[in-house]
């Protein structure tokens, strides 16, 4: 293994034998090296391949800039999402999720911890990307020793959903917005409280989490048969009603108009969670 690219002393640029790009990272594993120069494999810490080459220069460079702790510790966060989550996460996790965990830090030891207004809706609509977050907090606290306030979890939560699903973080945070909004006016709408750890609610939770994205990625439904959205409107009426309310909010907040299809998914989850809570 030869040295490509000299990015700093921590971190080098190697080729594959197909020629793509590897990044090489560890102690001392470029100091005095030069182009062309054997790497030490003694020296070897981490090795990134990444599957997306087109992201590459900018992992690059943020290894040059940021101290390898903090990457090395980011790196354990997400193989441990993977192997938790049992999920492909992006590649853009590993420029992401390490930005971030660095710059927190940065902004804690200056005092200046920033607030996250959805931290309740992110414990109730991602339970396992956040205790993935609560995890990173107890290893950033242990390799790094600095001990950050507890809605980072819920930050760093939203760069794991992020990388399962492949949008854009403003993305996430409205997704969440827009399943917060729909849950109230169920909630209203029929003056019940939700049994969160029943199975209905947390069907109708993960359908949210799903169509919010569809929403935000103006993604279109596939249109099922007419027959049955009429027969489903009519056997759930009181569901069907509470549907309507939705449809007029997603049209004043969002210009979205419910299809005929998404009309019926969300009544029947809607029939389910008024069906269970009158038991």
């Amino acid at each position: 293994m030869k040295v490509h690219k000299i990015l700093n002393n921590n971190v080098v640029v190697t080729l594959d034998p197909k020629g793509n790009e590897l990044i090489v990272t560890g102690r001392g594993v470029g100091f005095k090296k030069r182009e062309g120069d054997l790497i030490d494999p003694k020296l070897i810490e981490k090795q990134f391949s990444l599957h997306n080459q087109e992201i590459l220069p900018k992992f690059a460079e943020l290894l040059s800039e940021i101290p390898i702790e903090v990457h090395t510790t980011s790196d354990i966060i997400i193989n441990h999402a993977k192997q938790f989550l049992g999920n492909k996460l992006q590649d853009s996790i590993y420029i992401s999720l390490t930005d971030h965990i660095y710059f927190a830090i940065e902004r804690h030891k200056q005092g200046f911890d920033i607030p996250n207004n959805f931290i309740w809706e992110i414990k109730k609509f991602y339970p396992k990307e956040y205790e993935i977050g609560l995890y990173a907090l107890d290893v950033i606290k242990k390799r790094l020793g600095v001990e950050l306030h507890e809605d980072e979890a819920g930050f760093i939560t939203f760069h794991i959903v992020n990388a399962e699903l492949n949008d854009t973080m403003p993305n996430i945070v409205n997704m969440t917005k827009i399943m917060r909004e729909i849950l109230n006016i169920v909630k209203y709408h029929f003056r019940f409280e939700y049994d969160e750890n029943s199975l209905s609610y947390q069907r109708f939770v993960t359908h949210l989490k799903f169509f919010a994205h569809r929403i935000l990625s103006q993604g279109k439904p596939v249109q099922q048969d007419s027959t049955l959205y009429e027969i489903i409107r009519e056997k759930y009426e009181q569901a069907y009603f509470c549907t309507k309310q939705i449809d007029l909010h997603l049209i004043q907040q969002y210009q979205h108009p419910l299809s005929d299809d998404e009309s019926l998914y969300l009544t029947i989850h809607i029939e389910r969670l008024r069906a269970e809570l009158k038991k």
